[in-house]
């Protein structure tokens, strides 16, 4: 039987303190009832004294969900955590988490207090929020730096005050997993008391050690995490949901169980990612983009033949629809079959390799090989009555934006004008008038390559036709045109079948 782990997502405090990131009310809800559905078990969904829109996103997000126990960041001042309680007067299930450094630098150079003052502060304010709630959690601000008989002495006194969760923040990202494990276990069997409170973990990512750490935490006892969809938080970020929960599914050996439906990653992962404009790095961990996805020929073979062999997750288990199979100059004749055989080109043999050959000369001076450059491999063998080009395109602006877009399609050229709230979503709503196969833009990311006001800018485009990724690129000095190419070769990925053109 294995224990409760306890999932606080701070994705709305800690992780909104990125800078450029923040949300409005608003948004902030259609997050929380993303994170109530994905199956959190605590949001802390604010610090209400830091701003009147804290406080009143701490309010609407007690009255829109339910499920999830709602936390209220304070410092260790009164103020503070009247206000929180504040704040938390809807919530069905509130928490005030209140606490003060701990650390000597903390202690001396930030409080410019005394160990006996801190103590006094602390136990004060973990009383007084017992006036307002019954759920208190302590915060030992920067516990990864602190002298271990203080921490203890600490942490043993706030439980007798009442608190039933402590944290042990591992704040600058200081530690190694043997030493915050070692403080994990160290308050484990020398706090007298410490069975009266869960131990709680909330490391950060400074040295790229938060998942590690948070992970050990768990090891020796610790049994709530505290993450962030993504990872995003102050500097590198804080340890990240979908890593913790997915290495604790991987590992059977570790004794815990959480309540997050994992399924529900990805998309719950893109939401915050498209609501902060923060995109997720494409080698992240569980979400990135490239996660799943295989370039080099022995683990392409090796995946088609045996998706183990190469993936210990099953992307279905996080939301993604199946792992990617890229073609590149590293791939082999198992991937290039692969993908001529959706699109309905059967090669074997002497066939195969003399296309594998042509292939290889072309992928090692492309970077992304797409539907378009199949074709032309094969042209003798496939019909090409589906493929787009785009021929032209005009934009202009007279109190609304217009666009029009001519593609050929196949043997036919068509025409299309659409307006937009710019130029390039006018330029992509008539591609889509005239291409039609009902995608989904879930990602589109543009990049300066180059310096100056003739900056050339690079699009990348991820679009989800029947729950499946294609992904397009392109560059251009202009970026309503790098969009549109970017956009046109994302749509030549999708499979023939899929399509119905107008």
């Amino acid at each position: 039987m294995s224990d409760k782990l306890w999932i606080f997502d701070t994705t709305l405090r800690d992780g909104e303190q990125v800078p450029g990131c923040q949300l409005n009310t608003q948004e902030k809800i259609i997050v929380a009832k993303a994170l109530e559905d994905l199956g959190v078990d605590i949001i802390e969904a604010g610090f209400p004294i830091s701003s009147p829109g804290d406080f009143n996103s701490v309010v609407e997000i007690s009255k829109a969900v339910s499920n999830p126990i709602i936390c209220a960041l304070s410092r260790a001042v009164e103020k503070d955590i009247e206000v929180a309680a504040q704040a938390l007067k809807f919530a069905k299930k509130g928490r005030i988490h209140t606490g003060i450094g701990v650390s000597p630098y903390h202690i001396q150079f930030k409080l410019r207090s005394t160990p006996e003052e801190i103590i006094r502060r602390g136990v004060a304010a973990v009383k007084f929020a017992k006036q307002f709630v019954e759920d208190v959690e302590f915060y030992a601000e920067d516990a990864g730096r602190s002298e271990p008989d203080f921490l203890c002495k600490i942490i043993e006194e706030v439980i007798k005050a009442g608190a039933t969760v402590v944290n042990i923040p591992d704040t600058t990202g200081y530690c190694l997993p043997e030493q915050y494990g070692g403080i994990i276990a160290d308050l484990k069997n020398r706090v007298s008391n410490i069975d009266k409170a869960i131990i709680a973990t909330h490391c950060h990512n400074d040295l790229g050690m938060a998942t590690a750490n948070t992970v050990a935490g768990v090891q020796h006892g610790a049994r709530q995490v505290e993450v962030t969809i993504n990872g995003i938080g102050e500097r590198a970020g804080n340890t990240s949901m979908e890593e913790v929960v997915m290495a604790i599914k991987c590992h059977k050996s570790i004794p815990v169980h959480t309540s997050i439906d994992t399924p529900k990653i990805y998309k719950t992962s893109r939401l915050v990612s498209k609501l902060m404009n923060m995109p997720v790095q494409p080698n992240k961990a569980i979400v990135g983009r490239n996660a799943f996805a295989h370039s080099s020929g022995i683990h392409q073979d090796g995946v088609l033949k045996h998706r183990e062999n190469y993936e210990i997750i099953d992307p279905k288990e996080v939301g993604v629809e199946e792992s990617s199979i890229v073609l590149t100059a590293r791939s082999g004749r198992a991937a290039l079959k692969h993908h001529l055989d959706a699109l309905g080109v059967e090669l074997e043999g002497e066939e195969l390799r003399k296309v594998y050959e042509e292939f290889l000369l072309l992928a090692d001076s492309k970077r992304d090989i797409g539907r378009k450059d199949l074709l032309e491999l094969v042209g003798k063998y496939l019909d090409e009555s589906n493929f787009i080009e785009l021929e032209k395109v005009t934009y202009s602006s007279n109190g609304e934006i217009n666009a029009t877009v001519q593609l050929k399609i196949g043997d036919q050229s068509l025409e299309a004008t659409q307006t937009g709230v710019g130029p390039v979503d006018a330029v992509l709503k008539a591609i889509e008038t005239l291409v039609q196969p009902q995608v989904d833009l879930e990602e589109f990311l543009i990049q300066a390559m180059t310096h100056g006001s003739n900056d050339v800018a690079k699009v990348h485009m991820r679009v989800i036709k029947s729950d499946k990724p294609y992904y397009g690129f392109a560059s251009h000095e202009d970026i309503v045109l790098a969009s549109a190419f970017a956009f046109v070769d994302a749509l030549n990925k999708i499979p023939v079948k899929e399509y119905a053109t107008a």
